[in-house]
């Protein structure tokens, strides 16, 4: 799973694959901004064929909090 989130966060951000780990935040150290992380919601809801709720959404900081909730899917 860590693989594919890392695959679609690539489409978004200049970031090298080795960069991105799950302390990696996505506003300050990739450069996302909100529109950003609304595309990421949507391909991660594509992806995995689930449905993100709004309130979920403030909750990804991290690329690490993004796999948790993921894992709990």
């Amino acid at each position: 799973m860590r693989d594919k989130i890392v695959d679609i966060l690539l489409e978004y951000t200049q970031a090298e694959r080795e960069d991105i780990t799950s302390e990696t935040a996505l506003i300050a150290d990739l450069g996302l901004n909100s529109l950003d992380i609304m595309n990421l919601v949507s391909a991660f809801e594509d992806e995995f064929d689930i449905e993100i709720p709004d309130r979920i959404i403030p909750g990804f900081v991290t690329v690490g909090d993004i796999e948790a909730y993921l894992s709990e899917m």
